[in-house]
């Protein structure tokens, strides 16, 4: 049974919020080190479950992996195997990065194809026409696929579609080959540009990242390397929301504005203000009195990002008028409306378009959390509806925020976390059995 959070609304934050290390930007570093024999270090690695099944998974491949707080060790010098666990595989898209490194390396890897949030489809054929144009022979046969090396070099590749996943698949792949890889149209994200410094200081020569062509000079004898890992701009940006949307004061201790621009600017038109100091960012609303409706397109950065949609979709049911999301990155991305209009929200959904008619006042229910971002959308429902809200299925949220409920309460939220163990759950000290607040629990 997945845990719970509780939240009594409406509250007003205010405080300091430490933002952590990026999940998207650690797994893909991670995942690099089975390029070398040598120990690669990662420091500020955030400690939520989707960094966890990739140690368990790369540690199944016989990778070594030591942790010290925030700073990870791996070494890929002695692997036992290049075919990964399928059912550490289906928990998380990431696993499908292994595919090319393993292959490279060792010349035959085999993964089947990969889980994580139920947003949509999110297919591999870009990654997988990649790696047979770097020379690879590919076999994708019902639920698995198989590469082999055959004969490996650079090669031109034009991804028929920007994909973060595929750009870094296919840099990482390419940075162990010999010879010129050219890729063109890339993913821009500034893990793709984290990544491609890690690759950098393990021997590669890299030029472009963050433009759409990116330039890599292989090298086959890869070393070992440290790097610091970004601060997550999605956490960053999902506390950024909840400043506004309770009219509060936040600092995003560690946070980087240069990368959340137009959300930034977003809350900027809602009257908020937002500064850049060598804290971070600071986000104050508290002098806004009416949100505005607005429009978001989902876009590829520097675009408005997928993965804040669901956040600026609980912001928008405060505002009057009528708002919109337009979804373009992943059009089946709304599992959160449906949750959102139990708690009072009046949403008209006609994939990929979302319209949201406001203002509404949000009342506290039960609701269930479908993914990870739809969960950070609960959580922000739940700190301006009045009455307890309380959010099941929390291991969602667990894959990428770390500690959700402690960084909130320390900002002014009304918010804990019930454990479940067993088909059963921990007391909460005044509340009935079999309930939070009058909320049955089932």
């Amino acid at each position: 049974m997945s845990d719970v959070l509780v939240l009594e609304g409406p509250s007003t934050l205010g405080g300091t919020i430490p933002i952590a290390g990026a999940k998207n930007a650690a797994l893909p570093c991670m995942v690099a080190a089975l390029l070398t024999p040598d120990p690669v270090e990662l420091e500020g690695v955030p400690p939520v479950q989707d960094v966890f099944t990739l140690r368990e998974l790369l540690m199944s491949l016989g990778v070594d992996v030591r942790v010290d707080g925030s700073r990870w060790t791996l070494q890929a010098e002695r692997l036992t195997s290049t075919t990964v666990p399928p059912d550490l595989a289906r928990r998380m898209r990431a696993s499908f990065l292994t595919l090319g490194p393993l292959g490279v390396r060792f010349g035959s890897a085999e993964v089947v194809y990969p889980g994580g949030c139920a947003i949509g489809e999110r297919p591999v054929d870009l990654h997988l026409a990649g790696l047979e144009a770097l020379g690879f022979t590919v076999d994708s046969g019902g639920a698995r696929v198989r590469i082999q090396a055959r004969r490996l070099r650079g090669a031109v590749f034009e991804f028929a579609k920007v994909t973060v996943t595929g750009t870094e698949h296919l840099m990482m792949t390419a940075a162990a080959i010999s010879g010129t890889t050219v890729l063109r149209n890339c993913a821009r994200e500034p893990e793709v540009v984290q990544l491609a410094e890690f690759l950098r200081q393990m021997g590669a020569d890299i030029e472009g990242a963050g433009t759409a062509q990116i330039v890599v000079r292989g090298s086959s004898s890869l070393r070992g390397t440290a790097i610091r890992i970004i601060p997550d701009r999605i956490e960053a940006g999902t506390y950024a929301v909840a400043a506004v949307l309770t009219r509060g004061r936040v600092v995003l201790r560690g946070a980087r504005a240069e990368h959340l621009t137009t959300l930034m600017e977003c809350l900027a038109g809602q009257g908020a203000t937002v500064q850049t100091t060598t804290e971070g960012i600071v986000v104050d609303a508290r002098a806004v009195t009416d949100f505005r409706p607005l429009r978001v397109v989902t876009e590829p950065y520097p675009g408005f990002p997928t993965d804040l949609q669901a956040q600026m979709m609980t912001l928008m049911t405060q505002a009057p008028g009528v708002s919109e999301v337009v979804e373009t990155i992943f059009p089946d991305r709304f599992n959160h409306v449906a949750e959102l209009r139990r708690m009072g929200a009046h949403i008209e959904l006609a994939k990929p378009v979302a319209r949201v008619y406001g203002p509404t006042p949000l009342r506290g229910t039960v609701v269930a959390a479908s993914d990870l971002r739809a969960s950070a959308c609960l959580v922000l429902a739940g700190l301006i509806a009045r009455g307890t809200t309380v959010i099941t299925n929390v291991h969602h949220l667990d894959r990428g925020y770390v500690r959700v409920e402690e960084k909130l309460r320390r900002v002014g939220a009304t918010i804990c976390r019930i454990e479940r163990v067993s088909g059963s759950r921990s007391r909460v000290p005044g509340e009935g059995e079999g309930t939070i607040g009058n909320l049955p629990l089932g």
